[in-house]
């Protein structure tokens, strides 16, 4: 459901990622780890089609990100770490906005509004302008708005900025949910128990290349560590030198 090959962004001089390739299912609930700078939003710039890469491709859902971007935009929910609103809207009328755009039947719209604002507690905020509502309620405006018309891919940039516990518990049931009933969820976060908790698989970049990728049982084998924090930290402090191979 998502697929790179090659996939290269150069910055003048700066390579941000270096021949990324990945295949990642239907229904696989993958996480993407790395440090500042290590080339993950630059990756999700990509693969969502707000960046042309210098040169490689990407896939969502079969359809080409560049060549035929607006299937692959019609396939795709995204969260992006800073999420850009409409302020002077409500919250309804952007949710609104979001159905007009992926072509969701306004009846199906109001049904799956009124399902989400009562699974992300937004049914209070609804009438308020978005420029008014907290940081924290923009954020589950931004999922529950990138949900609206059931995307067959997910990706989502730190989503669990700014929320309180009650709610980052609903957010990963939810996109663990989705995962289960066969959507496809890139994840990138800091929060590596975050990435344990949830992910399948794992995949960790450093310096715009891949230098792990398993499922939680294979980095633990393969880098003779209990958990995600040592293996990722053992990669990062390892970076100006060969990185043992995690990748499979």
């Amino acid at each position: 459901m998502i697929r790179t090959r090659d996939l290269t962004m150069h910055y003048g001089s700066l390579c941000a990622l270096d021949h990324l390739s990945l295949e990642i299912p239907q229904g696989e609930f993958f996480a993407f780890l790395g440090a500042n700078a290590a080339g993950k939003t630059t990756t999700i710039k990509l693969l969502t089609g707000l960046l042309k890469a210098s040169s490689g491709e990407a896939w969502l859902c079969g359809h080409h990100v560049q060549n035929d971007a607006r299937a692959a935009k019609q396939a795709l929910g995204f969260v992006p770490d800073v999420a850009v609103f409409y302020d002077k809207l409500t919250a309804l009328e952007f949710m609104g906005f979001i159905a007009e755009i992926f072509s969701v039947p306004p009846d199906r719209a109001r049904r799956l509004t009124g399902d989400l604002f009562d699974q992300f507690a937004l049914h209070p905020y609804g009438r308020e302008q978005i420029e008014h509502l907290s940081h924290g309620t923009r954020q589950r405006l931004a999922i529950a708005s990138a949900l609206l018309h059931d995307p067959k891919v997910i990706i989502i940039d730190e989503p669990m900025i700014g929320l309180d516990p009650v709610h980052m518990r609903v957010v990963k049931e939810e996109l663990k949910a989705r995962s289960r009933a066969g959507v496809t969820i890139f994840m990138s976060t800091h929060l590596l128990n975050v990435a344990e908790e949830l992910a399948d698989r794992i995949g960790i970049i450093d310096q715009g290349k891949l230098v792990a990728l398993g499922s939680m049982s294979e980095l633990r084998q393969n880098a003779g560590q209990d958990s995600l924090e040592p293996i990722f930290l053992n990669l990062m402090s390892a970076s100006s030198h060969p990185s043992p191979d995690l990748r499979h």
